[in-house]
């Protein structure tokens, strides 16, 4: 998949809304919203649906449902590859599931959406948010 492109249409969403499982840019997105929106620009079509997901990523299940979706829809990239264009998601502490998604647009920043309204926004990747790292997956060529 074309990274130029996919760092094009994440940051165009920069602004759109938090929207706890939407997904319509402009409108309202939450993180996996961000993420199925770009998929939908890229590919002309929507993914798989996630199941319902509680809004508070400090949640305390063993579900590791986001993880899980992204290796079923994405390709899992491995230590030390390229993060720009990349699908990164996130666990805020190393006991609880992965709950937190974003899309790298450099080496150094990525967009999210960020609850508390501030929505989408670009973000630095700072050691903070390296740290939380849980996974890294690429759009598929197809």
């Amino acid at each position: 998949m074309d990274v130029e492109r996919i760092i094009a249409e994440t940051l165009s969403w920069v602004g759109t809304p938090y929207r706890h499982q939407a997904a319509t840019k402009g409108i309202g997105c939450d993180c996996i919203g961000l993420v199925r929106g770009v998929w939908v620009a890229l590919y002309g079509r929507a993914p798989d649906m996630p199941a319902d997901y509680a809004p508070d990523w400090s949640c305390g299940d063993a579900n590791e449902a986001m993880l899980t979706g992204a290796r079923r829809l994405l390709d899992e990239c491995g230590p030390g590859e390229q993060l720009r264009g990349r699908v990164l998601v996130f666990r805020w502490r190393p006991h609880l599931p992965a709950r937190h998604a974003g899309i790298a647009v450099a080496e150094d920043s990525f967009v999210h959406a960020y609850e508390g309204g501030r929505g989408v926004v670009k973000s630095a990747l700072v050691p903070q948010w390296r740290r939380r790292i849980a996974g890294v997956f690429a759009f598929p060529d197809n």
